[in-house]
C-alpha cells in the first residue's frame, strides 16, 4: 500500500508534467507562428495526460485534476483529507510547471499568459462554464467508466481519457481553450496574475465532473455492489 506522501508526490509530479506540456504546446504554437495548430496542441495535451496517468495510476489513482478528485470525493471513493491533499498537490504541480515555462519562454507574448486558457471572442463566461462543464462531464465519465469501475476492461483507462481530452480541446479550443481541469488554468494564472474569468475554469469543470461522477456512481456502481 502506498504511503500518503507518495500519492501526493505522484499527483504533483504527473500534474506538473501534464500542465507543462499542455501549456507549453500553446506557447510553442505561438512561437512557431501556428505550426502546431489546434490539432497539434490537442494531441500534445492528450498524449501527455494519457502518459502521465499510466505513470501514476498504480500509485495515486491518477486523478491529475481537482474536478475529478472532487467527483471521486463526492461519491465516496476518496476520503476528505486525501481529497484535500490531492487537490493541493495538483495545484502545486501546476504552479511548478508554470514557473518552468516562465523560465523557458521568457520572451513569450504577455497575451498568452504562459499558455493559460482564455475565453474566445464574444464567448461569455456563462457560455464558457457550460462548455467546460459538458466536456469535463465526458472526461470524468470516462474516468469512472474505464478506471474507477473495476468491471471495465483493464489497461485502457489512461488512453481513453487522453482521447477524450484531445477531442475536448478540438471542440473547445477556440471557445474556452479546453482546460477541462482547474489546475491546468491555475498554474499559469497564478504566475502571471491572470485572473480574468478564472472562475470559469473552476465552476465549469467541477459542475461537469460532479454530474458525471454522481450519475455514473449511482447508475452503475452502487447498484452493482
Amino acid at each position: 500500500m502506498q504511503e500518503a506522501w507518495q500519492k501526493y508526490t505522484a499527483e504533483a509530479f504527473a500534474t506538473c508534467a501534464f500542465v507543462f506540456i499542455a501549456a507549453g504546446a500553446v506557447l510553442v504554437n505561438w512561437q512557431t507562428g501556428g505550426e502546431l495548430g489546434t490539432v497539434g496542441v490537442a494531441l500534445a495535451s492528450g498524449l501527455a495526460l494519457a502518459a502521465m496517468m499510466y505513470t501514476v495510476l498504480h500509485i495515486s489513482g491518477a486523478h491529475l485534476n481537482p474536478a475529478v478528485t472532487i467527483a471521486l470525493w463526492a461519491t465516496g471513493h476518496v476520503k476528505t483529507l486525501q481529497a484535500l491533499g490531492y487537490v493541493l498537490a495538483q495545484l502545486v504541480g501546476a504552479t511548478v510547471a508554470a514557473l518552468l515555462l516562465q523560465v523557458i519562454f521568457a520572451g513569450a507574448s504577455p497575451q498568452f499568459y504562459l499558455g493559460d486558457a482564455n475565453l474566445g471572442t464574444n464567448v461569455t463566461p456563462w457560455m464558457g462554464i457550460l462548455v467546460e462543464a459538458i466536456l469535463t462531464f465526458f472526461l470524468t465519465w470516462t474516468v469512472f467508466a474505464t478506471i474507477v469501475d473495476k468491471k471495465a476492461v483493464q489497461g485502457f483507462g489512461g488512453l481513453a481519457v487522453g482521447f477524450v481530452f484531445v477531442a475536448g480541446i478540438l471542440v473547445a479550443g477556440s471557445v474556452t481553450g479546453g482546460a477541462l481541469n482547474p489546475a491546468r488554468s491555475f498554474g499559469p494564472a497564478l504566475i502571471t496574475s491572470h485572473w480574468a474569468n478564472h472562475y470559469v475554469y473552476w465552476a465549469g469543470p467541477i459542475l461537469g465532473a460532479l454530474a458525471a461522477g454522481v450519475i455514473y456512481h449511482f447508475s452503475f456502481l452502487k447498484k452493482a455492489k
